[in-house]
């Protein structure tokens, strides 16, 4: 029978985003069979990548046992305590990105991941958006050429953006990644 999924504060839907899929696989951690693994990025001397259940992410136990990490682009501000960076480090799904993923935190914690996104989803972010925005400037980019690349962002594209949302002010926060 398969268990109601843990709940992840920074990563609040895991299923939509692709990884956590359903399977029959059993975790490597835990060695039980409970319907779901997680197949997204894994930091660890051992190959994980498909073979840990999201209990033993929630837990903490597959990141104690194997000396696992979830996120790797991780920036902490000064407000950031180290439980928040390591709540999202050590017990939160990861994501796929195009590079290394990065993790936004802010008002001094921990940002929740929504998804990739494209122009299309951004349109209902306009803090986002401009965040992107600036963030192309930044590249030294013709403000042109920034419009045409944020107008071609595709949620499962080539060049996509990863949103986010504040668990504090609830500010919509996104960046943009591409091969």
């Amino acid at each position: 029978m398969t268990e109601l999924l843990p709940e992840f504060p920074y990563h609040p839907d895991p299923v939509a985003t692709g990884v956590i899929v359903p399977s029959g696989t059993a975790c490597t951690c835990c060695g039980r069979e409970r319907g779901y693994v997680y197949k997204g990025p894994v930091y660890a001397a051992d190959e994980l990548g498909g073979r840990l259940c999201p209990w033993c992410i929630a837990d903490g136990s597959a990141a104690e046992r194997f000396d696992a990490h979830f996120t790797a682009g991780i920036c902490l501000g000064d407000d950031v305590l180290l439980e928040v960076f390591a709540a999202v480090d050590r017990h939160t799904p990861g994501f796929t990105a195009w590079q290394e993923p990065q993790w936004f935190f802010h008002c001094g914690d921990g940002a929740a991941f929504l998804a990739p996104a494209g122009s299309a989803e951004l349109a209902a972010y306009p803090e986002a958006l401009e965040m992107l925005r600036r963030e192309a400037n930044g590249w030294g980019w013709p403000s042109d050429q920034v419009e045409r690349f944020l107008g071609s962002l595709d949620k499962d594209g080539e060049a996509t953006a990863y949103l986010f949302r504040c668990r504090v002010c609830a500010a919509h926060l996104a960046y943009a990644d591409f091969a």
